[in-house]
Order: structure tokens, then sequence, then C-alpha cells
């Protein structure tokens, strides 16, 4: 019997409320915009990849332009990321495992999510959720098709916390290198500090 297909859906219908007026995922990162980048590693895996947006960020969508990726609008963005991560799965296979990626990630490599995939493959039912070097949980996190009624029952902001701690005896963790996983840049703060480690 073959294994589900497995699916990359990007978040990237957040409102940046903390950025000041400024919107993160265009947020320039080796002279591009933070989401292009991000969906390019994604694409790069060799995975089907859909992102889900928000009808009112019409930059986000012209810094997917040409990309091979299947574009998602969440109509009730205001709602939280559950809005958007239901939205995504519909988009999806019923059958389809998913690789749940937030979109300000920008230390995500496409090695990562070829790591991922390769542990979802060699143990398909299990929830994964990738850390960083130190063990802190972050993203992205895999999800089989069995968990998908629970995410699709989600409501709010909350995202998928409380599926995996309904679930955690089938969770495992996968560390990613360094702070991969874990580094989210919400601010300008954020970012101005995280461009200067770079330096």
């Amino acid at each position: 019997m073959p294994k589900p297909p497995l699916h990359i859906l990007i978040l990237a219908a957040g409102a940046s409320s903390r950025m000041g007026g400024g919107d993160k995922l265009l947020e320039q990162v080796d002279g591009q915009a933070l989401l292009r980048q991000v969906a390019q590693r994604a694409l790069a895996s060799g995975f089907p990849v859909n992102v889900a947006l928000a009808p009112d960020r019409p930059g986000r969508g012209a810094a997917l332009a040409g990309l091979a990726l299947t574009r998602v609008t969440v109509s009730d963005p205001g709602e939280g990321m559950a809005a958007s991560l239901r939205a995504g799965l519909c988009s999806l296979p019923e059958d389809a495992s998913v690789m749940l990626m937030l979109a300000d990630l920008p230390e995500i490599t496409t090695e990562d999510l070829t790591q991922m995939a390769q542990a979802h493959a060699a143990t398909p039912e299990m929830i994964l959720r990738a850390t960083d070097a130190a063990g802190q949980p972050g993203h992205p996190v895999v999800f089989p098709a069995w968990v998908r009624g629970d995410l699709m029952a989600l409501g709010g902001d909350d995202g998928a916390r409380a599926v995996l701690r309904a679930h955690s005896n089938r969770l495992r963790l996968i560390a990613l290198p360094d702070q991969h996983a874990t580094t989210d840049l919400d601010t300008p703060e954020a970012w101005a500090q995280w461009r200067l480690g770079r330096e």
C-alpha cells in the first residue's frame, strides 16, 4: 500500500501586527522578500507547496510571482492561525500528510525540510515537530492524515498546540541545526538584531 503524499503548507496570512506598520514577510533577506525565500526553499524539497494568503495583502502574492505553488485565499484571516490552517488543509488531498510551516522563519533550509520529510517517511503515522539544537520546540510540524479532523476543528489563534498536546503520545521531536526551527522575527527590533548577528 503506497504511503500517503506529503504536502508543504506555508501559513502566510498573519497580520504582522507587531511590525509597526511594516510586513515581516516582505522584509528583505539575501535580496528578496522573506516569503519568497521560504517558498523557494520549500519548493526545492520537491514536495507540492501550498501557501495560505490573506486577501488584503497583495504584496505577498506579488512576492510569489512565477513560483510553481498553489495559492490559497484565507477568507477570514482575522480569526487567527486556525482559519489559515483550515483553508490550507481544504486545498490538500484528504489523504495527504502535511508539513506545516510558518512563513516567518528565515533560517529554515531546504535541507531541514528534507530531514523532516525523511523522518516522516520512516515513521509515517507519527506527528513530527522540529526543535532547535538545544531541544526547544519550533517549526515545521508534520501531521499525518489521521490528524486532519482535529486540525479542522481548531479555532482562534492558538494554532495546533491543542492537537500536539492531545496526541503527545504520538509525537516525535526532530532536532534541526542551531536555531533554524525557532528563529521567529516578529518586530523591527528582532529583525535588526538578527541582521546584526549575520554581519
